[in-house]
This record gives C-alpha cells, sequence and structure tokens, in this order.
C-alpha cells in the first residue's frame, strides 16, 4: 500500500489531483487543529526559552527577514496528512472498484494491423494469381504453393 500511495504522490494524475483538492479543503480544519496543537508545540520545544523554535533572524529588528523553518515542516506534514487521508479513504477504494469492474469486462478484440492487413491481401492475390494461372503456366513443381514466393508469370 505505501509503494502505491508513493506512486500517487509522484504520478500527477489530473483527477486524483482534483479530488485531493475537494477532499483536502474538507479536512484543513482536522489537519491544522492537529499541527496548531500537537506538532507546532513540539517544533518549538526544540527551539528554547530564547525565541520560537527553528526561526533564523536574518536581520534584527525586521520580523518580515526571518527564515521560519517549523512552519515549512508544519506545511510538509499537514500535506501528507491529507494526501495520506485522500489516498487510503478515496483513491484505494476507487482502484479496487476500477480493477473489480474489469474482471468482469469481456476482452476487446485487437483489431488487425495494417502489416496484418496488406500480409492478406498479398496471399489472397498470390493465390488468385496461381489459380488464374492453371496448371500449364503454374509453378514448375507440383507442390504447393509458398505465399512468400512472388508470382511467376
Amino acid at each position: 500500500m505505501l509503494k502505491g500511495f508513493r506512486d500517487f504522490i509522484l504520478q500527477g494524475n489530473v483527477v486524483e489531483l482534483a479530488t485531493a483538492v475537494i477532499i483536502g479543503g474538507a479536512f484543513t480544519a482536522i489537519v491544522t487543529a492537529f499541527s496548531d496543537k500537537i506538532i507546532n508545540p513540539l517544533i518549538a520545544a526544540v527551539g528554547g526559552a530564547e525565541g520560537p523554535a527553528l526561526q533564523i533572524p536574518l536581520k534584527e529588528g525586521v520580523p518580515e527577514a526571518t527564515l521560519d523553518i517549523g512552519a515549512v515542516i508544519t506545511a510538509a506534514i499537514n500535506f501528507l496528512i491529507v494526501a495520506a487521508i485522500v489516498y487510503f479513504i478515496i483513491i484505494v477504494p476507487m482502484n479496487k472498484l476500477n480493477d473489480l469492474r474489469k474482471r468482469g469486462a469481456p476482452e476487446e478484440e485487437v483489431p488487425p494491423t495494417t502489416e496484418d492487413l496488406l500480409g492478406d491481401i498479398r496471399e489472397i492475390l498470390r493465390n488468385q494469381t496461381a489459380s488464374a494461372a492453371g496448371p500449364a503456366q503454374g509453378p514448375a513443381t507440383d507442390g504447393p504453393i509458398d505465399p512468400n514466393q512472388p508470382p511467376r508469370h
């Protein structure tokens, strides 16, 4: 199942992505509460008492010039939670349903290729040429006509 989850994350299928966006919106409140009440306090515990966890100020006195690594980690965890929920609740059951439908469906006939059709036409023309030529103009041997040899006139 985890291989399927990895393939889902890397696949980029438009239908699955649209499903993820819709369901992701529905789970936003749950994931945000989980992040705010569980993940953020754990990340803040790493930072210590001198300031917010995993923040690197680039310029003192300018809060906009601060790298917030903790927020990036939280966003990544949020994404993985939403993706896992969408995958295991929607995508896996849909894939199983599609497999069941495919098992019950009859095999589709594969149409002949152009080469197959041309080979059949060539064989028919050779047989017509050989039968029209008659025994007087037929091949020198009395054996069967080889369809891979060009007709002799």
